[in-house]
């Protein structure tokens, strides 16, 4: 263990900002690399010096950085596109669904991000019949709840793999197994799992999966992946679509739209370089460590959370099974949000979440004393 934990803290100069803070929100926004500066200055000498002749490198790196982020939940060359946001992403997905004919159910849990719950529950007017399964606890899924909940008439189920408020791993597979069962597609948010919780997409058999750069990844904003099972790329096809869509984009036909082979048919309008040299920062970082090393730690940093936040009477709205908790360690208490911002005044970077608490969020680049410190910190604060 001593040995992992030298070799995880070697990285911590890569990071200038946990020079300057006790950065534990990765959840939310992974800290910064060093090398992601030059990357930025590497877009901007391109454009500088190659104008509009950087367009064939730039192509080439959108499709680079899409297969490099999808080989790490079992993704193929090709499968993977990248999108700004979850938001557009979660937009194409729905534009692949008719919600005229007798099947248009939407089953999810209240404890999905509210973006999701925002762009499925617009789809109302369009003849989509919603069905959201409560959560007993605020903590986690019950995923035969859920099932339960799905049937003959289920059109989609998008379910996240980790919860963004309590850090709990969702149960997917006997989800996917009862969805596929009465013909229903499986969309997986994995934006609170990529970088941290391994996962392989053939592996649990979702339709479609989705996530970003933002937070674990340390790639910052701008760069969200959005992969469809080429098994459903018929059934799944996209009325949100645009010129890079097509299957040749610069013949400039207007005759018909020839839908791309591989996974651009899902790609639509010109990509973002600039956001995909930042994602390339992190996401060398994130490779050379190895994801089995991160949830290793992980697993190890959170678990000491918990431990000190139950050493203070703290509630922990997270599991307190390691093997079904994530990245980060939600803990509440009367007044979390007041504390909250006063941890950040201290320099301690959190976050808090209405109707879940302080989310703690250790990465392979943070230490146990780091942990150890922001109780001290919320003890001092609770008084």
């Amino acid at each position: 263990m001593r040995i992992r934990e030298e070799l995880d803290l070697a990285w911590r100069a890569e990071f200038p900002i946990l020079s300057e803070c006790t950065y534990l929100i990765s959840n939310s926004l992974g800290a910064m690399p060093r090398r992601a500066r030059s990357k930025l200055a590497e877009y901007a000498n391109e454009w500088e010096t190659k104008g509009v002749t950087a367009w064939d490198a730039w192509l080439l790196l959108a499709r680079e950085t899409a297969d490099a982020i999808g080989s790490l939940f079992g993704a193929r060359p090709g499968e993977t596109v990248l999108q700004q946001n979850v938001s557009i992403a979660e937009q194409i997905l729905i534009s692949c669904l008719d919600f005229s004919g007798p099947r248009t159910g939407v089953v999810y849990s209240d404890l999905e991000f509210p973006t999701v719950h925002y762009a499925w529950q617009q789809q109302a007017r369009n003849g989509a019949r919603i069905r959201i399964v409560k959560s007993a606890d605020g903590v986690n899924v019950d995923s035969q709840a859920l099932c339960d909940a799905i049937d003959e008439r289920t059109l989609a189920v998008p379910i996240s793999h980790v919860l963004f408020r309590s850090s709990s791993i969702q149960d997917v597979k006997p989800i996917v197994e009862k969805a596929h069962r009465v013909g229903a597609f499986v969309f997986l948010d994995a934006y609170q799992s990529i970088g941290s919780v391994p996962f392989d997409v053939r592996e649990l058999g979702v339709d479609a999966c989705l996530g970003g750069c933002l937070k674990w990844m340390c790639g910052g904003p701008g760069t969200v992946f959005l992969w469809v099972d080429p098994r459903a790329y018929e059934r799944l096809s996209p009325a949100m679509v645009g010129w890079f869509s097509h299957r040749r984009p610069f013949d400039f036909d207007m005759s018909e739209l020839a839908l791309a082979d591989d996974g651009w048919r899902y790609q639509g309008g010109t990509p973002n370089p600039a956001a995909y040299y930042a994602a390339l920062a992190g996401l060398e970082i994130i490779q050379q460590v190895g994801l089995g090393a991160i949830r290793e730690r992980h697993i190890e940093l959170t678990s000491y959370a918990v431990e000190r936040a139950l050493e203070l009477g703290l509630r922990v709205n997270s599991p307190l099974e390691a093997a079904r908790r994530g990245g980060h360690v939600t803990v509440d208490f009367p007044g979390s949000a007041a504390a909250c911002a006063e941890l950040l005044r201290r320099g301690f970077m959190v976050d808090h979440r209405p109707n879940a608490g302080i989310r703690i969020a250790p990465h392979f680049y943070n230490t146990r004393d780091e942990v150890a410190a922001v109780f001290a910190e919320l003890r001092s604060i609770i008084g």
